[in-house]
Formats: C-alpha cells, sequence, structure tokens
C-alpha cells in the first residue's frame, strides 16, 4: 500500500478522458486555506511536511476502513510507527460508528464514470442504513466545510443515481484523527443546489481549459 492515493484517470465508453469529482471542484478559491497555512508557519512548522503528514495519515484511514470492509489485511510496511499509531485512533472511530449503525455494506472504493456530464469520480461507499441506501465519503479532517458538501452531494451523488443506485441521501463520515477530534456523521444538506453548483464548476473547468489552449 503506497502513503498517497494514486491519481485515478476516468475515461468514457469511447476512451475520451474526463475529468475527476476533485479536478472540477478544485476551480474554485478554498480561503480559508491561507490563514490556516500561516498559523502553521508561525508556529515555526514546515506546511508542505506537515500537510504530507495528515496526508499520510488520512490515506492510511481510508485504507485500513477499505481494508476492514473488504475483509482483507493492511499492508502497512510503506507507514511510520506515528502514523499508524495516529490512523489506528481513526480507524477505532470507524468501528464505533459501524458498531452504532450497523450498516450493510453495498459498494465500495466505487469508480464511476458519467456518460452524460462526462466526468468520474471514486465513491467511498454506499452503504444500506436503516433500509435506505446512503451514499458515503470519509473524511480525515477536523471538519466538515462546504466544499466537502459540493464534492458529495453535488459531484458523487449523480454519478451513483446516473449508475443505477437508488441512493437516497449523501452524506460524511468525518474521522478524527486523534483522540481529541472525535467523529461526525453529517447528512449533505440542500441536494440540489450542490448539483447545480457543481455543475458550473464542470462549466468552468471546460472554460479554463480553453483557456489554456486545450481542446
Amino acid at each position: 500500500m503506497k502513503k498517497a492515493r494514486t491519481h485515478t484517470v476516468y475515461r468514457l465508453a469511447d476512451g475520451k478522458r474526463v475529468p475527476g469529482t476533485t479536478t472540477i471542484t478544485g476551480v474554485l478559491n478554498k480561503p480559508a486555506l491561507v490563514p490556516w497555512a500561516n498559523k502553521i508557519g508561525l508556529q515555526g512548522i514546515e506546511v508542505g511536511k506537515y500537510v504530507d503528514e495528515l496526508a499520510s495519515i488520512g490515506t492510511l484511514i481510508h485504507y485500513l476502513v477499505e481494508c476492514h470492509i473488504k475483509k482483507q489485511d493492511p499492508e502497512l510496511g510503506d507507514y511510520t510507527p506515528n502514523q499508524i499509531d495516529t490512523a489506528e485512533n481513526g480507524f477505532l472511530k470507524y468501528l464505533e460508528w459501524e458498531k452504532r449503525n450497523k450498516p450493510k455494506v453495498i459498494a465500495s472504493e466505487l469508480q464511476l464514470v458519467s456518460e452524460t456530464k462526462k466526468y468520474g469520480g471514486t465513491i467511498d461507499s454506499i452503504m444500506e442504513i436503516n433500509g435506505k441506501l446512503v451514499l458515503i465519503d470519509f473524511k480525515s479532517s477536523k471538519g466538515v466545510f462546504p466544499d466537502h458538501h459540493l464534492q458529495v452531494a453535488g459531484g458523487y451523488l449523480p454519478l451513483a443515481i446516473e449508475a443505477g443506485y437508488d441512493v437516497k441521501e449523501a452524506s460524511i463520515l468525518r474521522i478524527g484523527r486523534d483522540e481529541t477530534e472525535g467523529f461526525d456523521f453529517i447528512s449533505c444538506p440542500n441536494l440540489i443546489l450542490n448539483i447545480q453548483k457543481f455543475e458550473l464548476c464542470r462549466q468552468i473547468y471546460e472554460i479554463n481549459k480553453k483557456l489554456k489552449g486545450g481542446k
């Protein structure tokens, strides 16, 4: 298992490459990152290394959950003891959530491409909870932000519906990285508005591509 998720290439049935969901949402600025990075820098922490460490831990939490769902043994050789210990804290939080909600896993790490809207995405999981299908994205972060809702409700939900999944809800399971961060299970609000916003981002992505000389 590598420390970073491999960049997934999404293609239509005819082989044409299309952008992924996070690439499309990336057209929007994330102003909250600027003061956060400044705060980290003032603490004498090298931002790049700090972000890489958090990314590795987040990837490992996803990996441990995925292995648990698929009943596979994780391979942890590429990770440091600190990364493993921290990620295991997050994994224990997932197990606590699972015990409370008793989900039935329908799909895991589901890669989908929309032939009509021409983009792709990888859905962490679709689960049946209390008799209804719920699309769930795992986030290892201190909070849930509007861009998370845009990604999950605006981008992933239409992919799942187009693929034939009768999903009734798009949710985010926020898994804290340490004992102090806890976890949240949050249903994405304003589904229609997030879908409309994502479609506008898709248009902006194409305009930016043309402005840069792309086809």
